[in-house]
Parts: C-alpha cells; sequence; structure tokens
C-alpha cells in the first residue's frame, strides 16, 4: 500500500473516533445537565413536599440486600443509563427508613413487598425484623403481601402485624443446608492433581478436590452449624406468628398431607398453617390499605411514600462529631477491591482516613466477608490496631458471615458484636497448589529447560509439585496459623491452646461463638454504632459517616441530595406480580455456573504470579 492511502486511512480512523469520542463526551454532558436540572428542582422547584397525615410507607425491595452499593455515583449512572444496572438494596436504608417511620408522625402504617428481595443472610433478615418490631412497639400496623415467600423473606414478613399471600402463591420453608461438589475423580480423569497445604481439621475450603465427599469432621461441624441456624429459624419464626414451639418443623413433616387435604392449594395449607393472615390479591391489599388510610387521588389509591423518596427525606448528616462506619463486605483480597469484594489496601485506606479525620471520633468496622487473603486481612487489622493506638474506639460488627479473614480483621478492637446467626470463626489457613502434569503427559507435551536454583522453577503447574517447595509452603502455613492464633488469643485475652482449641478452620455460629469466648456480645449493628458512640462518649445525638472511596464534588452532591432516587417513581405498589422463577433451566443454569466458577478458582490459583498465597476462607456463605 503506497503512502497516501495509508495517510487517508490513517485520517479516516481518526475523524471516525474523534466523532465517536465526542457524541460520548456529549451523552455524558447531557446527563450531567439532567442531573443539575434536578438537582436545582429538588432545591428550588418545591422538592419534596411535606407529608400528609395517614401516610403508608410503601418499602417495595426490589434487588439484592446488601451491605454497601459498590462503586462510585457515575459508576452507577453509566451503568443505569446503559440497560446494565445491578439492583441493590443497602440494608442501612430499610433500617432508616423503618426507624425513621417509626418516629414519623404523618406515617401511619408500613406496607411490606418483598417479592423482588433476594440475597441476605439471616443476621441482615433479622435486623430487618427487628426493624418492623420497633415500628409496630410505635403503634403503627405493618402489612407484608407475596406472590410467594421463599424463607428468607418470610422471615421479614413474619415478623409483620399482618402477612397476606395471592390466591396462586406459596410459602416455602425448607430448612438448611445443601450438597458440594466433589471433584476428585474427575481431576484424576483428567490428570490435574491438587496438592494441599493446610492447618485446621475442619477446614474444610478444599475437599472438594482432593475428596469424592466431605470428611467426617466436615460433616460433624456442618451439622453443628446448620441445627443451631435452623433452630434459631424457627424459634424467631414460631415467636413472631405465635405458634406454639415445633409448629414449623410438625409443618414440614406433614407438608404432603396437608397438601392432599387442601386439594393442592398452597395458599390454603399456609393459611391453615397459620403462616399467614389471609389470601388477597395485591388490588385486595391496596382496598383494604385505602379504606384503612387515607384516599390519594393522584396515586388511584392510599395515600402513600415509596422506599427511595422516604430515604431521601431523611439524608444523613454531613456535620459534626461522628462514629465513622467501614464496611468490608466480600472476599478479601491484597489489593484494591472492586465491587462486592473487600480490598486489603483500599479498606486499610478508609480506616486510616477516619482515623485522621478530627471528627470521626470512634470507628465500626462492619464485616461481611467469609476471607480470603491472610496478607489483605492483616492490612486491614494492623489499620483498626493503629486507630485504637490514636485513642479512638474501635467497634466490630459481624453481618451475616465473618469467617476466617473475616475474623482476622475483628482482632484489634474493643469490642465484637455478631448476630446469634453470624457465621464466624473458622480460624484456620491453607494453600493449595494445582498441577496438570498428567495432563501435558496425555497430550504429549514435554517441559525441560536450565534455571540456577531449584527455586526458580519450583511451582510449574505443568510438572509435578517439587516436595522440597511443598514443605516450604506448608512452614509458612504453619507460621500463619500461629500467628492467627496468638493475634486472637491476645485479642480474646487467653491463650494460643485456647484458641486453638475452638480454631482448626471450624465454623460456629454468633451464639456458638459467644459461649467459646470468640465474641463478646450479641447484639445488632445499631447495638454496635451505640457501643462505639458511648465510648467516644459522644452522647445520643451523633452522627454516623460512612467511609468511601475518594468522589468528585458533583458525585458526592448528587449522592447527597439523592436526586435519583427522588425522581425515581414513588407509586411502587401499583406494579404487577412476577411469575416464579422455577424453569428447570434456571436451575440447570445456576448449577453449571456453580461449576465453572469452583473450578475456574484453580485456574486463578494456577495464573497468580505469586509462588503461593495463604488463604483464610471457610468457603462459607449464610444460608
Amino acid at each position: 500500500m503506497s503512502d497516501k492511502p495509508k495517510s487517508a486511512l490513517r485520517r479516516g480512523v481518526g475523524a471516525f473516533w474523534r466523532g465517536l469520542d465526542a457524541t460520548r463526551r456529549f451523552l455524558l454532558n447531557l446527563l450531567f445537565l439532567l442531573i443539575v436540572i434536578g438537582i436545582l428542582w429538588a432545591m428550588f422547584g418545591g422538592g419534596l413536599k411535606p407529608l400528609a397525615t395517614k401516610t403508608a410507607l410503601v418499602l417495595d425491595l426490589k434487588g439484592e440486600l446488601v451491605e454497601e452499593r459498590a462503586g462510585s455515583v457515575r459508576d452507577s449512572l453509566v451503568a443505569g443509563v446503559s440497560g446494565n444496572a445491578r439492583r441493590l438494596v443497602q440494608l442501612r436504608d430499610v433500617l432508616n427508613a423503618l426507624d425513621a417511620a417509626a418516629k414519623d408522625g404523618n406515617i401511619s402504617s408500613v406496607v411490606l413487598l418483598l417479592d423482588e428481595l433476594d440475597g441476605g443472610g439471616l443476621a441482615s433478615l433479622r435486623e430487618i425484623g427487628a426493624a418492623v418490631e420497633r415500628v409496630k412497639a410505635a403503634g403503627k400496623t405493618v402489612v407484608a403481601w407475596g406472590g410467594s415467600y421463599d424463607q428468607k423473606r418470610y422471615l421479614v414478613a413474619s415478623h409483620a402485624s399482618e402477612v397476606y399471600l395471592h390466591p396462586m402463591g406459596m410459602v416455602l420453608i425448607e430448612g438448611f443446608g445443601k450438597h458440594r461438589n466433589y471433584y476428585r475423580d474427575a481431576l484424576d480423569k483428567v490428570g490435574v492433581t491438587v496438592n494441599l497445604m493446610k492447618v485446621g481439621t475442619y477446614k474444610s475450603f478444599a475437599e472438594p478436590y482432593i475428596g469424592n465427599g466431605p470428611s467426617q469432621a466436615a460433616q460433624e461441624a456442618d451439622s453443628y452449624l446448620y441445627n443451631a441456624l435452623w433452630t434459631n429459624y424457627m424459634t424467631e419464626v414460631e415467636k413472631a406468628r405465635k405458634l406454639p414451639a415445633g409448629a414449623i418443623a410438625k409443618g414440614i413433616d406433614e407438608l404432603p398431607q396437608r397438601m392432599e387435604a387442601a386439594g393442592g392449594n398452597a395458599a390454603k395449607v399456609a393459611l391453615d398453617w397459620k403462616l399467614i393472615d389471609g389470601i388477597k390479591t395485591l388490588d385486595e391489599v391496596r382496598e383494604l390499605m385505602t379504606k384503612r388510610g387515607a384516599y390519594e387521588e393522584r396515586y388511584k389509591s392510599f395515600r402513600q411514600v415509596g422506599f427511595q423518596e422516604y430515604v431521601a427525606r431523611h439524608p444523613e448528616k454531613a456535620f459534626g462529631d461522628a462514629v465513622g462506619v467501614v464496611v468490608a463486605a466480600g472476599d478479601i483480597t491484597d489489593g484494591n477491591g472492586g465491587p462486592g469484594m473487600v480490598g486489603g489496601r483500599s479498606t486499610a485506606n478508609l480506616i486510616r482516613a477516619a482515623r485522621e479525620d478530627s471528627q470521626i471520633k470512634a470507628v465500626v468496622l462492619r464485616i461481611n466477608s467469609p476471607g480470603g487473603s491472610a496478607y489483605g486481612s492483616e492490612l486491614i487489622r494492623r489499620e483498626l490496631e493503629l486507630t485504637r493506638a490514636a485513642g479512638k474506639p474501635v467497634v466490630v460488627s459481624m453481618g451475616d458471615v465473618a469467617a476466617s479473614g473475616g475474623y482476622w480483621m475483628s482482632m484489634a478492637s474493643d469490642e465484637v458484636i455478631a448476630d446469634q446467626s453470624t457465621i464466624t470463626g473458622s480460624i484456620g489457613v491453607f494453600a493449595i497448589l494445582p498441577t496438570a502434569d498428567k495432563v501435558v503427559d496425555k497430550l504429549g507435551i514435554h517441559t525441560a529447560g536450565v534455571t540456577t536454583t531449584w527455586l526458580a522453577d519450583a511451582y510449574n503447574p505443568l510438572r509435578p509439585l517439587d516436595p522440597r517447595f511443598g514443605q516450604l509452603v506448608q512452614s509458612s502455613i504453619n507460621h500463619i496459623y500461629a500467628d492467627f492464633t496468638g493475634k486472637a488469643a491476645a485479642a480474646r485475652k487467653t491463650t494460643p491452646q485456647r484458641i486453638d482449641e475452638v480454631g482448626q478452620g471450624r465454623v460456629w455460629t454468633g451464639a456458638q461463638a459467644k459461649e467459646r469466648g470468640l465474641v463478646d456480645r450479641l447484639g445488632s449493628y445499631d447495638d454496635a454504632l451505640r457501643s462505639a458512640a458511648k465510648r467516644a462518649k459522644l452522647g445520643d445525638d451523633y452522627r454516623v459517616a460512612y467511609a468511601r472511596l475518594p468522589e468528585s464534588f458533583a458525585e458526592r452532591l448528587v449522592e447527597s441530595l439523592g436526586v435519583g432516587d427522588v425522581l425515581a417513581p414513588s407509586v411502587q405498589v401499583k406494579l404487577g406480580l412476577l411469575p416464579a422463577d422455577l424453569a428447570a433451566s434456571a436451575l440447570s443454569g445456576k448449577t453449571a455456573a456453580g461449576i465453572g466458577r469452583e473450578l475456574g478458582w484453580l485456574s486463578d490459583v494456577a495464573d497468580r504470579r505469586q509462588p503461593f498465597t495463604a488463604v483464610t476462607h471457610c468457603l462459607c456463605e449464610a444460608p
């Protein structure tokens, strides 16, 4: 090709790129202009009008229940525009809305719509249930309605004053426990060898890769854990619904006969079981709420305020002495955590920023993590230790899961508070080194070369593991476990031997951990905030400041005003029902995705640039 056509091609590509870039900037500027208009409207155009009396708060909770939204405001806006937004419900928003409603004289009742609420473990759901009880204690009626309830959604709904179910719906309470996939035979067939170095009899993370079933120790620990969680669940539901002890277990045992007697009508079974108060369609609930409240012409229904709008009416305080909250939710990595991850360095930086903020007088670390990198966990623990040394109290609040590396982070605090159903403990360490030397033998691939020492290529996934390298890794794992138990012993004011007795990788409920001295007391997230404020002598009127990564002024302004939430539709009770997601293809897809993640994890381990990584992970999740 001559220079002239090349030059023309470059000019054409350049012109195209400039046009594309100009279009991108135009769309982003247009988006920003709309945001500014929204801000000005909210500030000067009347904004949020005061609520009238007899207003019902409608909590139509749509999305995954999380401790904190991940990513920046800009990321959320771009995702929303592109249609790739992940729907999230912040736990603290739900709690703040319910607590504000309990004190709000204009809010006469609360409506819970839970069909599209996903995720959340027992501790988080119990927090919402307790907040519902506080609304009821203020003399206000809470009405829950669902097309169907799974056992997570029902745990929240059971605390309502009245629970209603669609005529075609069901209440599905199944119990806890699951079957894991085991890959030993499959890996042997393809020629992959999994080399495991660990400390902890009960550290069962890697068992799926080295066996065809659970070890006796794993079965013992899982049985003890799940039975305790199940007892907690049944006790709470039976108390909330005023059912006799044992009613849940008896109902499940008799379910086939009850379904037969009801002609297969699951809603009638739930009513006879006294799990619900009535069978109603959504329009019948609207009619009921309209009769009890006040008719509002613009809604063509009862007077109401939506979840997001109500949250926007109660923004966080911006100034004054505060309890700083750092959220550590997700698997723990060494560096900067992405969405749904805990970054060792990035979370440590948030703690340091809170320590150096003169308005923050105490720190609460809210943990919802099954663990991960031991190094990342230690970075976070060390910053908490420095914060205490600087004279600022540190209180740990354990959410659904605070195990292994999640427990490691808690070991530099003045107080550790867990929910009775928190999954915690799992004090143990392991490293896993997969090799595929048998695979390459089958394929006729050979590796050879020259190294100056035996260590230069000691861990090559395409060669058998050098036993000398395995010995090095095991020695390191032993040392880290000793460090783990030593730090835990110092934090809990006991001996490493006593910690080892309740460690060994074993997982406990919060209540079991309290009995074994691994946490200080059982309580809620709000208990942790109050404890931190009391330790800092802040009184009752303190501010809660959530630590965040640095944001631009525009992002902070948009988030503080909650403009996106204000502009969102508030008449959420008008939405129709969604069909139950029981398609066999969806279930098959979930199974395949789970297997892909589990086997893909081995590939990630082999691809890391570090020779090995010490892992403190419990491979557990909230049931």
